[in-house]
């Protein structure tokens, strides 16, 4: 399997019940899913990922409606300039923003670099 490719870690309950969605929302929520702890994409990046470039707007509408998180990390999704955009799961904008930050810390601590959407990594 190559390294762009990466295996679900969903657990096989919630794959079944993600096919119950729309196909679209599938694509989103199972490339969402791969997105590595204390990392980010932006919408266009998730987009191009499941082959769909022109569907940002759409993929935001997917990750809107997503009831799986935080197993589907939705809050790893960020808008184009790199600012956070939407979030729909309680607390909004201010609960994405602390599960990011709780992600980096925790990801700092094992000396990862964290690829962040809208910013150059040094």
């Amino acid at each position: 399997m190559s390294a762009k490719k990466k295996k679900s870690l969903l657990p096989p309950l919630l794959l079944r019940k993600l096919r119950t969605y729309p196909v679209f929302y599938q694509q989103v929520w199972l490339a969402c899913s791969k997105i590595p702890l204390g990392e980010t994409l932006t919408y266009g990046e998730l987009a191009r990922r499941i082959n769909r470039p022109r569907a940002a707007r759409a993929v935001g509408q997917a990750l809107a409606k997503n009831p799986f998180a935080p197993l589907v990390p939705c809050h790893r999704v960020v808008r184009g300039d790199g600012k956070l955009g939407g979030y729909s799961a309680a607390g909004g904008v201010k609960a994405k923003a602390a599960l990011l930050e709780k992600e980096r810390l925790s990801r700092s601590r094992t000396g990862a670099p964290a690829k962040v959407a809208g910013r150059k990594n040094r």
